[in-house]
């Protein structure tokens, strides 16, 4: 009996062992197995004008009960708010494979939209407001492969994004600052919005900086169409910032093989080029700082409900080769670490604090810039 025991032991572990090295050789083929949509594509008319007069078609927005974005996590003291409205677009959060556009009405979606915007949009809450619609968000899968529906469902949850941007645009002050900023699926629609609704028009004076996280940004082909050059001072304004954060050693072969192939924003190869990479830890100023200069990473409760602000001396350093910012051995804020040391879904907690004061810096050098441009008044 002991030996059929230690038998079964052994080819457990065999299997284990087995399953890590699939997993190790075939992740990116096993992910898109798990992820990318079944059915086929279903085509969807825009939506009416008018729709994101409708309060609940917002995830935040002044007088929204119960707002994940005004979430401050335990450690976090909240200040007097600045002038800035913040339009923050939420990463994707509809996992399912039935559909290849998130339905806005699905529970599951809306709890785990809320969880994100709660960890990642509440960083920005020291602001005047902050702005998160929902919108007919590309599913996750949709992202695995390189394909027509790929782009079809890209398509559909731009329009609603850009539909959301200028309902914000028309109920804020039309000379307040502003601060854009998305995560993800979400950079990727602030790009498309910074090309189309904002470069070039009155607008673009009015951007204290657009966050850009945690989605691959070229450099060369995207960030010269958005009409803002990359921050690379602590209180510059009008500039963007970016970053992709993996703890050593990272694999993000799969992100940046989908990267590579699709056209940069001026419809051009992107190459093997570095992408984007600010340093959160010090607003672009220089690719590495120490751990010291983590004032507060926002540590999740298991289910990520709620959060701790603590000091972690978790470090940051852009990576000259890829552009990918490399956070060194990466603390323990649970389970939800994407495969190859990815930790994604942590872009803005692992920086809450540093992320909260960046904003904050920006936005009253956009207010000083703005003070000091204007003429003496007469004697």
């Amino acid at each position: 009996m002991a030996r059929k025991f230690l038998y079964a032991i052994a080819v457990l572990i065999v299997m284990v062992i087995a399953a890590l090295l699939a997993l190790r050789i075939w992740s990116a083929e096993l992910t898109r197995f798990a992820f990318v949509p079944r059915g086929a594509f279903e085509s969807q008319a825009p939506l009416r004008a008018g729709t994101y007069d409708d309060p609940a078609m917002w995830v935040s927005r002044p007088g929204t009960p119960y707002d994940p974005a005004q979430y401050h996590p335990e450690g976090s003291t909240p200040g007097k708010p600045g002038r800035a409205f913040v339009f923050f677009i939420h990463p994707t959060s509809y996992l399912a494979r039935e559909h290849w556009n998130g339905p806005v009405s699905d529970t599951d979606t809306r709890h785990r939209t809320a969880l994100f915007v709660r960890g990642m949009a509440s960083a920005f809450n020291g602001e005047a407001a902050v702005f998160v619609p929902y919108y007919r968000q590309a599913a996750f899968g949709s992202f695995l492969v390189n394909r027509p529906e790929t782009l079809k469902a890209r398509a559909i949850a731009y329009g609603d994004v850009r539909a959301a941007f200028r309902a914000f645009v028309a109920a804020v002050p039309a000379d307040a600052p502003i601060v854009l900023a998305g995560h993800s699926q979400g950079a990727l629609h602030l790009m498309h919005l910074l090309q189309n609704d904002v470069k070039g028009t009155p607008l673009a004076a009015r951007v204290v900086a657009a966050y850009m996280i945690g989605w691959p940004v070229s450099p060369a082909h995207d960030l010269p169409e958005t009409g803002l050059p990359p921050c690379t001072a602590p209180d510059q304004t009008g500039c963007a910032l970016s970053w992709l954060s993996f703890a050593d050693p990272p694999d993000a072969r799969l992100m940046l093989d989908t990267y590579r192939v699709e056209p940069g924003l001026d419809g051009k190869p992107k190459g093997d080029e570095p992408i984007l990479c600010t340093n959160p830890l010090n607003g672009g100023a220089a690719p590495n700082a120490p751990g010291t200069a983590n004032i507060g990473t926002m540590v999740p409760s298991v289910d990520l409900t709620t959060g701790k602000l603590t000091k972690l001396g978790v470090p940051a350093r852009c990576d000259a080769g890829t552009g990918l910012l490399l956070i060194g051995e990466g603390p323990d804020l649970g389970p939800f670490v994407l495969p190859g040391n990815n930790y994604h879904v942590y872009d803005v907690p692992l920086f809450w604090a540093n992320v909260r004061a960046d904003v904050a810096r920006r936005s009253q050098a956009w207010l000083a810039r703005q003070k000091a441009a204007q003429p003496a008044p007469a004697k």
